[in-house]
């Protein structure tokens, strides 16, 4: 959510900023905006506007107008005051001296404005941010101490979430860092240094980059980055040298960057599960829990939001049925509040694509604190999950820039059958039989993905049939059921189309009241246990009025279609694959259909790629 970028070098920074902020355009925005020092100024030049990043380059052209080597850039998601020009970042003292970039919320903003308003200092905006960069002036100014002093006496006044990037027209050559619970990556150059919220904003520069944690300070010059710790304590960043190609973050022909992610899944599955089969056994590097503490586990929790969620929906049919432990899933934002039973002898699962989500990362902490053991499943190597997490299996699914996740599920799904697969052989609850069975079936995963997206052209012919719609319902049971939550989720997200799944066998406490001539609803039969039930609820809504979409497997196809208005298939495959291939199709139909709509599939309205606000 939202997206920051700093640079101090030799170079114009105003291009630099706004080609930086255009990377982080798929976190979702209402604003955009930079402050930069102009030695022909003399001072600070700040340029924002409400809209679109192009609205911002348009009026800078591009940044060429903006003179200066040192800068920051943001782009805003609206909290705290509506979208405008005078809200968006970055948000400046009266003094015109201090200029504040900001991702997060400041929870005691109203008392700080309140203490300020007290000693006469005006407000322009209805942010919580400018009450950071009035504050930083107020003891700069006021208590005749230098900018860093400054930023550590506020930073003992604030409370809350926050990344800033803070520039200072007294110290034309150097940029300030803050990260508590939100991201914040420091890139290094030749003769210059950034300052990034994500490293999609600074691969084309560097790939040399320390992720900050919480409490730490940093301050940015051409000749380098000095660190330091909540007490302003000097300490050394660990660099870490980022290895993903730079055109692995660009759309690469595609029209989309979804079309595109949706395409790249069978080699991020590949990349994903093929380093960890060895010798016909799962094999994870660095595990990091005993075998002993693993046959110990009374329980499993799962800990997730949004699509994250949907697969620990899988997930726990997929780890109770190979372990026989029990399994919780819990919405992370839930979690703190429902008082979870969590002790020594519980194993958290903790799921975040951007391993930075707030709620998750809050959850993560309680369960620590009551002495669960952490592990997490997480695409960005280094982000605030995996490093307090106990132990970390990444899922190596490459930058993933749009919105509405796709090879992000597609690999995280992946990540918690391979567990499944570890924890069930060494409790002793799974046959060697079954266990070699799903394993080769893992292995030909990719290739039957592969399979499901030579059907491109008749998924789209589908949602050309069904695309104007106003309301769909997802039905299904078990791991159908876990499969509809997400195919709904990603049909409602970029289409703005009402939808909602239910378990099938829910329909007739109150959901079938909804269905009615026209009705569209897509029935998932993929389960092989179930088909039978799955067959008796498409009659059931067949009989209302609705039109059914139903998907299932190759070798069910005539059956299914006896009774739906159209089927689409999946290869024949072990249960526990179907849920990854499944989700394919809808993941094409939910695409489809809002390209047909005319939406903003990769930005879609309100929405932010990581949520990092409660």
């Amino acid at each position: 959510m939202c997206g920051i970028v700093g640079y101090v070098g030799s170079e114009q920074v105003a291009p630099i900023l706004l080609d930086g902020l255009s990377k982080l355009e798929y976190r979702g925005y209402d604003s955009a905006g930079v402050a930069v020092y102009s030695p022909q100024h003399h001072g600070l030049v700040v340029e924002k506007a409400k809209g679109r990043l192009q609205v911002l380059s348009d009026m800078l052209h591009g940044g060429a107008d903006l003179d200066g080597t040192v800068g920051i850039g943001h782009t805003r998601w609206a909290t705290h005051g509506a979208p405008s020009d005078v809200n968006s970042h970055p948000q400046v003292s009266r003094s015109g001296k201090i200029a504040v970039v900001h991702n997060g919320i400041i929870e005691n903003y109203a008392e700080l404005k309140q203490f300020l308003e007290e000693q006469g200092v005006p407000f322009t905006s209805e942010t919580d941010t400018e009450v950071v960069a009035q504050l930083i002036a107020y003891f700069y100014e006021s208590e005749q101490v230098d900018i860093l002093d400054a930023v550590g006496r506020v930073l003992r006044r604030i409370e809350g979430a926050y990344a800033l990037g803070i520039l200072c027209a007294d110290a034309p050559d150097q940029l300030i860092a803050v990260r508590k619970d939100s991201p914040l990556i420091l890139g290094y150059g030749d003769g210059c240094n950034f300052l990034a919220s994500d490293v999609t904003a600074i691969i084309r520069h560097t790939r040399e980059v320390s992720y900050m944690d919480d409490g730490e300070v940093a301050v940015l010059t051409r000749e380098g980055i000095r660190c330091y710790n909540h007490l302003m304590q000097p300490i050394e960043k660990e660099i870490c040298h980022v290895d993903w190609e730079v055109d692995a973050a660009e759309k690469g022909g595609y029209e989309h960057f979804m079309f595109k992610e949706i395409m790249e899944q069978p080699e991020a599955l590949r990349r994903c599960i093929f380093p960890r089969v060895r010798d016909g056994q799962v094999y994870f590097e660095d595990f990091g829990l005993s075998d002993d503490y693993l046959r110990s586990i009374s329980k499993i929790y799962i800990v997730a939001c949004g699509s994250s969620y949907h697969v620990g929906m899988v997930g726990k049919y997929h780890l109770e049925r190979l372990t026989r432990k029990p399994v919780e899933v819990a919405l992370a934002s839930e979690f703190r509040y429902m008082d979870p039973i969590v002790d020594e002898s519980t194993l958290v699962v903790v799921i975040s694509q951007s391993g930075e989500t707030l709620d998750t990362m809050a959850a993560l902490r309680e369960a620590k604190r009551l002495g669960a053991k952490i592990l997490s499943i997480v695409n960005v190597v280094g982000s605030s999950i995996a490093r307090e997490s106990d132990v970390v299996l990444y899922t190596w699914a490459g930058p993933e820039i749009a919105v509405a996740t796709t090879k992000g599920y597609s690999t995280q799904l992946a990540v918690v059958n391979l567990l499944a697969l570890y924890l069930g052989k060494l409790l002793g609850t799974l046959g060697e039989q079954e266990y070699h069975a799903i394993l080769e079936e893992m292995l030909r995963l990719p290739e039957k993905m592969d399979q499901v997206l030579t059907h491109v052209n008749e998924i789209q012919y589908l949602a050309s049939q069904y695309f104007n719609h106003d309301s769909v319902f997802f039905i299904g049971r078990n791991v159908d059921y876990a499969l509809g939550l997400e195919g709904s989720l990603k049909l409602k997200e970029i289409s703005y189309i009402h939808s909602e799944a239910y378990a099938s066998g829910e329909l007739k406490h109150g959901t079938i009241s909804l269905i009615e001539d026209g009705t569209l609803v897509v029935a998932l039969g993929t389960y092989h246990k179930l088909f039978e039930k799955a067959m008796s609820n498409v009659v059931e809504v067949k009989a209302r009025g609705a039109d059914v979409l139903a998907l299932t497997t190759e070798g069910r196809r005539e059956e299914m279609a006896k009774n739906a208005t159209a089927v689409l298939t999946i290869p024949d495959a072990h249960d526990l694959m179907l849920p990854s291939l499944g989700v394919v199709p809808l993941q094409l139909f939910a695409y489809y259909v809002a390209l047909m709509r005319g939406c903003d599939i990769d930005k879609p309205r309100n929405l932010a790629k990581s949520v990092t606000v409660e």
